[in-house]
């Protein structure tokens, strides 16, 4: 086995790849930009190494400088990880002239399905089953458009050299396609370096199943079987589980069959994962009625290999180690088996209710719920941040993996959701909330998975607050008293509970919820609190502090076991039923008050502009587009908020600019 080996990534997977290499008694070695000199992999590692500049083009994409590092530290092989250089075939080629051992497939398996179009015609050959489509070289706008016109709306636009739901689009009418064509292209290059698309049928009521395979030098080849990815938002997963929902041993041995069909075509070598678009013609559960399509191969570990290994008992990491050192696989095809069901939930710094626009900002609190190993609680927890860490906007959103065990899939559903009502984060929104409102979803209970699950249940995702103005004044009240009676020495006259000898002590508390002021109104009375929300009617009030430093709160009918944080002037609330946040107002502090000035058009977070589609004196109505913006590697359209003329632009296409600067003014006048 290995002594040593770098890891050319960073965040959670760099730190899941080096706890199996320590479980293994390989030393580990951790490449860090700037903005990840003090970062949680960095400290995983036993040594480390600073590569440059904090965007990855400075740092983790610097392929010369990370073999630089490993040569230097007299590492034997690279784990690539996923995303950045983990589908680089320049760079796997590279570490084999360096006579340094790539952990991934060869570079020519990377080169055959790295390029979508090119993959699509391999496995046209193999006999794998394959979308209709336009996979060709000629990438003639005009052409593209006859192609798209010819397949039949709606079409989808992707990327040939991408993943992760960069460089793709769906177009539902054919005046539509030319700009989502540029759209796509302008996204593909500036993350990939490549804009060759390809068009494709857009499967209706899809379903995103994809199948773990891994291969040796050996030429032996097997398949881990099946995880269910079809929830998605921006094309980009959100929930995972393995084994799929209603998958019979018939359809999971022909699609496991076709995916090694694929991986030998390309003699791939490693964990490699197969993804298949999934018709369902015959209804949600008529499993043997469904068509499936070959849709590309990810010649690398998965973000959701995690629920693989849940139901198979196995280490994917170590598998990794063992093949690149040469060794057969551990197990052949017919020793694996399914165990139990998984679910994996990304938790991500975003906002579901603004088309989750990725977030930044510092993890003020970062609480998790307990975990340890499968064998004895069912939860893990996979992440590479620690509280006091700042989600920066170089870098992928997700900030941790939460993955749960169950005998069945609805024991694993109600240990999930139990783990995100346990999770507790300030500082940066997140979609913790959104997650669990997925979960309890009609359609995601019953196994009725498709990639429009989210679109299709969106009246019960976006914009809830299960718990809701008395339940959050309650708690918000709660929490004062509390830290007030803390505060109380034994002298009388620091008491702060209204006491009187006769008559009723009254306090006034204004705060803040969901933007509008709110007066609430505590009585102080012989026999507890009494509490008034707004104009509603007076409740009793009465809560107790639990060891754990949650808050047994009931108010109006309702009971909830809660955590508060205190930020600022801002109380965030976790409950069993979801959360929220309410603001606590200094009277004197918000004396004044300004309304923002109107027609300001700010950018929603730190990022490069891409284009200004207007100039000053244009009429634009409401919804137009108006500048396009690239953060997150993501592309986001900045619409007009109302009809008016274009003031003044203040940025140019390429400036950089911090969140909340702003781009552009709209006045309502004449041009």
């Amino acid at each position: 086995m290995f002594k040593k080996i770098l890891i050319a990534n960073r965040g959670e997977i760099a730190c899941r790849v080096a706890a199996t290499a320590r479980r293994m008694g390989v030393k580990t070695v951790a490449v860090y930009s700037d903005a990840d000199a003090h970062a949680k992999h960095v400290m995983a590692c036993d040594e480390a190494v600073h590569l440059g500049g904090s965007a990855p083009k400075d740092s983790y994409l610097q392929w010369q400088r990370i073999i630089g590092a490993a040569k230097a530290t007299g590492a034997e092989a690279i784990h690539p990880g996923y995303g950045f250089l983990s589908e680089n075939e320049d760079f796997a080629q590279a570490c084999a002239d360096n006579g340094l051992v790539f952990i991934g497939p060869p570079a020519s398996a990377i080169n055959a399905m790295g390029l979508k179009a090119e993959s699509k015609r391999l496995m046209e050959a193999a006999n794998v089953p394959l979308v209709p489509g336009y996979h060709g070289a000629d990438q003639d706008p005009a052409l593209l458009q006859k192609e798209a016109d010819r397949i039949g709306y709606p079409v989808l636009i992707k990327a040939s050299a991408g993943g992760g739901g960069k460089g793709m689009r769906v177009v539902e009418k054919a005046e539509d396609f030319a700009a989502a064509l540029e759209s796509c292209k302008r996204e593909a290059l500036n993350s990939f370096g490549d804009d060759a698309v390809l068009v494709e049928k857009y499967v209706q009521r899809p379903r995103h199943i994809e199948i773990q395979v891994f291969g040796d030098t050996q030429g032996n080849c097997v398949y881990l079987f099946e995880r269910d990815c079809s929830v998605q938002r921006r094309h980009q997963k959100v929930l995972e589980e393995a084994p799929a929902p209603g998958m019979t041993e018939s359809l999971r041995q022909q699609m496991g069959e076709a995916a090694v069909a694929a991986a030998r075509a390309v003699g791939y070598v490693g964990a490699g994962t197969v993804e298949f678009i999934v018709e369902q013609p015959g209804g949600y559960h008529a499993p043997d009625q469904m068509n499936f399509y070959f849709m590309e191969m990810n010649t690398r570990l998965q973000v959701e290999h995690p629920v693989t290994e849940a139901i198979t008992g196995l280490d994917l990491v170590e598998w990794q180690l063992r093949v690149a050192n040469g060794e057969p696989l551990p197990l052949e095809q017919d020793d694996l088996d399914i165990q139990g069901h998984a679910i994996e939930a990304r938790i991500c710094a975003e906002n579901p209710d603004n088309n989750f626009l990725p977030a930044t900002g510092t993890l003020q609190i970062y609480r998790k719920p307990a975990a340890s190993s499968f064998e004895v609680d069912e939860v893990r927890i996979d992440d590479g941040v620690r509280e006091g860490d700042a989600i920066s906007p170089f870098y992928d959103p997700m900030i941790a993996k939460l993955i749960v065990w169950g005998e069945t899939r609805e024991e694993a559903l109600g240990k999930l959701d139990a783990a995100l009502a346990q999770t507790a984060i300030v500082g940066v929104q997140t979609n913790v909330q959104f997650l669990r409102r997925v979960l309890a979803t009609g359609s995601f209970r019953q196994g009725k998975l498709d990639t429009a699950l989210i679109q299709r249940e969106g009246d019960k995702l976006f914009s809830q607050d299960p718990l809701g103005l008395n339940m959050a004044v309650a708690a918000a009240v709660a929490r004062t008293v509390l830290a007030e009676r803390d505060a109380e020495s034994h002298d009388p006259f620091s008491r702060t509970d209204g006491f009187r000898s006769h008559g009723v002590a009254t306090r006034r508390i204004d705060l803040e919820y969901a933007g509008q002021p709110v007066v609430a109104k505590l009585r102080y009375l012989h026999d507890g609190l009494q509490l008034q929300v707004g104009d509603g009617e007076a409740a009793p009030l009465s809560f107790t502090s639990q060891s754990d430093g949650r808050i047994d709160v009931r108010y109006a009918g309702q009971r909830q076991v809660v955590h508060t944080f205190l930020r600022g002037e801002v109380v965030h609330v976790f409950g069993t039923d979801g959360a929220t946040a309410i603001t606590e107002l200094d009277v004197l502090a918000h004396a004044v008050e300004g309304a923002g000035e109107s027609g300001r058009l700010t950018a929603p977070m730190p990022g490069k502009v891409v284009s200004i589609a207007v100039k000053a004196g244009d009429k634009v109505s409401k919804g137009q587009p108006l500048a396009v913006m690239e953060a997150m590697k993501m592309e986001h359209t900045i619409a007009a908020p109302q009809d008016g003329v274009v003031g003044e632009v203040l940025y140019a296409p390429g400036d950089q600019v911090a969140e909340g600067a702003e781009l552009l003014r709209l006045g309502t006048g004449g041009a």
